[in-house]
Formats: structure tokens, C-alpha cells, sequence
């Protein structure tokens, strides 16, 4: 039985926009002092900002499974950013494409370390292997964190070179999807940025947009830490590569600078945004249409004396959530409530009238 015949109305395409390690805070709406997000900040104004909401686990293959099935990590057991889901469990899109959705992933998979093979629940595929790559010829980057040996896309079983900038490139080819599908359909698009995970090489056209914008993050100094009496293992990870003394083992790290380019990276996810609300709205798909922002985690710059992700301090786990649905969600809407990426999956499937998952440990907060 599909959406449209249960519910007797015409279902809710869905447009689910993921954005790697984008700190809670990274955002005009979010009172940023001097990122420029405009597309972003405009489904603040559309539609609901959800301020609190959370990741389970602040690492991205976990989150992104957790995202996927609606369980905690302890129960689709990826662990890690190496462990694939077990094939038992299902996705959320199967329960789309069962109630009559053509679907489609274009982006960062990474989950089983370099899969990258076409997965279960999406009818078009476009991925790359572990975490991609910014260029194709690795320009721009300082190579503060190792990219992944650049192998192209899979798309849809097939070697497609990468031929520009991947953020510009894989909107491109979300659109192109976007134009080519069964429009006797819904649909539901995941497009799984690379940006902004690290190393950050902003786009071109961005590059020392901000050089000159202090960081707006005050760290501890570790006189402070140890007279805070903060825990142990806090002041013993401030003395690893993950603390801002020491980051990545880097002998000219500067969080200052990495903050810098990781805003000017954000730059081109908004233009992608842009593009693709503008898409929606050209097509007459505007209110017709659920489209989802989040951040698979957040990242901390000198939070607590910490660099990257990986706990449960707020800079860690609190990710932006934006979610525009005219007619459904009052614009300018900010909800409070509590939720986490668990949730995202019963949400959708409550707000398109597909099936629920069996075995989701989140809630669906579509009605709240």
C-alpha cells in the first residue's frame, strides 16, 4: 500500500540534507558573529530550528547508522568508521520505497570502511569511497588530516571520475537526479555531504573569506583546567593529537586557522542548499516537500582544551536541525524539545505515512 493511498492526500516528497561535523552554533540563525549562511538561515525563517538536538554517538559512521536505522550504536553495533551495518537491519528508505517512493543517496557513505557499493533502500546511487576527497587532484589542502586515495564516484555500480570541487559536484548531481526521476513518484533524496570534515579546503571562490575573523572560542588555559578540577582523562585527551596543544600531532597547528577555513568550507554546503531549495521552488516542488538539515556531529576548537568530536560535551554532540515543510511546519518555528538523530527515521516515516521501523529505539517528534 503506498503513502498516497493510505493517507488519501498527496504524500510529502522528502529532501534529507546531511552535512559532516557541523558544530550546533555554525550558522547566521544560530547567532554566528560572522559566518554568512543565508539558504540555511532561510529554512530558520520558513520553517522550525530545532535547538536542541543531539547526536547518540559523536563519530560519523555511528551517527550516520544510528540516522539510518533509529538504534542506538550498541544495537546496529557500527561502532566505529569501520564496521559495516549488519544486513539484517533495516533502513528507513526500504519503508520509502515500499509505500511507493523512488529514492536516491548522493554522497558520503562511509560505513565499512571504503565500501562504496549501491546499498538497500535507494534506487540511484552516487558515493565515493572512506571520506572522499575536495578535489580530485588533492589542490588546496595542507594535508593536516590524510585524504582517501581518490577514486572517483560509484554511480550506481560504475567508476565516474570527480570532476570538480565534490560539494558543487555532488549538487550537481543531486539536480540531475532530481530531473531525471519517475515524477509519477514521490521521492526521498539523502544527500550526504563530504564538507566539512577535515582537512577543510574551502571552494575557490571562498578561499580567506575570513583571514582576518578572530576565533570565537575561548580555551581554558590548562592552569585554569587543573584549578577547575576538570576530570583526568579530560586533561590527559588535552595532551593527545584531539587536544588543541597538540592537534593532529601537528607542530604548527593553529585552531585559529583551522576555525577559519572549516567557516569558509561551510560556504559552499549553503550555495549547495541554496541551489537546491531554489531547485524545488522552480519546479513547483516547494510546498510539497519535507527538507531536512543536519549535522552528523559537531567539532570542537578548542572546547574544554579539545580539538575534533568524539565526546558528549555540547560542541561534540549538539548538531544544527532544520526542517521546512509548508503547510505542515509554521514558519519561523523554534522547537525545543529534546531530540536526537535516532529520531529522524520514525519522524520521516510518520511524516510521509510509510511504515515504521520494528526495532527503532527513537520516537518520532512529527506531531509534537
Amino acid at each position: 500500500t503506498s503513502a498516497t493511498e493510505t493517507s488519501g492526500a498527496e504524500p510529502l516528497n522528502v529532501l534529507f540534507i546531511l552535512c559532516d561535523d557541523h558544530r550546533f552554533d555554525c550558522f547566521g540563525a544560530a547567532g554566528h558573529p560572522f559566518l554568512e549562511t543565508p539558504h540555511i538561515d532561510a529554512m530558520a525563517r520558513d520553517g522550525a530550528m530545532l535547538t536542541r538536538a543531539y547526536v547518540t554517538t559523536s563519530l560519523c559512521s555511528p551517527s550516520r547508522a544510528s540516522i539510518l536505522t533509529g538504534q542506538y550504536a550498541h544495537n546496529h553495533r557500527v561502532v566505529d568508521n569501520y564496521h559495516p551495518v549488519d544486513p539484517e537491519l533495516a533502513f528507513f528508505p526500504q519503508h520509502l520505497q515500499q509505500a511507493g517512493y523512488q529514492t536516491a543517496f548522493i554522497g558520503k557513505w562511509h560505513m565499512g570502511g571504503d565500501i562504496d557499493d549501491p546499498q538497500r533502500g535507494f534506487d540511484h546511487w552516487v558515493a565515493f569511497t572512506g571520506q572522499g576527497t575536495y578535489w580530485p587532484d588533492g589542490h588546496g589542502t595542507t594535508r593536516e588530516v590524510p585524504q582517501t586515495t581518490y577514486d572517483g564516484f560509484n554511480v550506481n555500480g560504475k567508476r565516474v571520475d570527480q570532476k570538480g570541487y565534490i560539494t558543487d559536484e555532488l549538487t550537481d548531481h543531486a539536480i540531475d537526479w532530481l530531473d531525471h526521476r519517475d515524477k509519477s513518484k514521490p521521492f526521498f533524496m539523502y544527500v550526504s555531504h563530504k564538507a566539512v570534515h577535515a582537512d577543510f579546503v574551502p571552494a575557490d571562490r571562498h578561499r580567506g573569506r575570513y583571514d582576518n575573523q578572530p576565533l570565537p572560542i575561548r580555551t581554558p588555559t590548562n592552569a585554569e583546567m587543573d584549578a577547575g578540577r576538570m576530570p583526568m582523562w579530560l586533561r590527559n585527551q588535552r595532551n593527545s593529537r584531539h587536544g588543541v596543544d597538540f592537534g593532529y600531532n601537528l607542530p604548527d597547528f593553529s585552531p585559529e586557522v583551522y576555525y577559519r577555513r572549516y567557516c569558509e568550507s561551510l560556504l559552499a554546503v549553503d550555495d549547495s542548499v541554496g541551489r537546491l531549495t531554489t531547485y524545488l521552488a522552480d519546479q513547483g516542488l516547494g510546498d510539497r516537500t519535507l527538507v531536512v538539515y543536519m549535522g552528523d556531529n559537531g567539532f570542537q576548537f578548542g572546547d574544554h582544551g579539545l580539538i575534533d568530536k568524539r565526546t558528549a560535551y555540547e560542541a561534540s554532540a549538539k548538531v544544527p536541525l532544520l526542517m521546512v515543510a509548508p503547510n505542515h511546519i509554521p514558519a519561523g518555528e523554534v522547537f525545543d524539545g529534546l531530540v536526537a538523530n535516532i529520531d529522524i527515521a520514525p519522524t520521516i516515516l510518520e511524516a510521509t505515512g510509510a511504515r515504521p521501523l520494528k526495532s527503532a529505539d527513537g520516537e518520532s517528534f512529527w506531531s509534537a
